[in-house]
């Protein structure tokens, strides 16, 4: 009985793991695939509009 219940509880926490990383699994899956060269694209285009920005506020 007692390993019936130590597997329950194994086969839980395989479940709830694999269900909690199965988001990021997913996309780090499509941006390797499916994204290539656009990984940076949105990053990329906000350094080059603010690129002549002059720095404010703090140190």
């Amino acid at each position: 009985m007692a390993n019936l219940v130590i597997d329950f509880i194994l086969l839980a926490l395989c479940i709830i793991g694999l269900t909690a990383l199965m988001g990021t699994i997913t996309n780090v899956f499509g941006m390797k695939i499916f994204g290539r060269g656009n990984v940076d694209k949105f990053k990329t285009k906000s350094s080059s509009i603010q690129s002549g920005w002059k720095k404010v506020g703090g140190r």
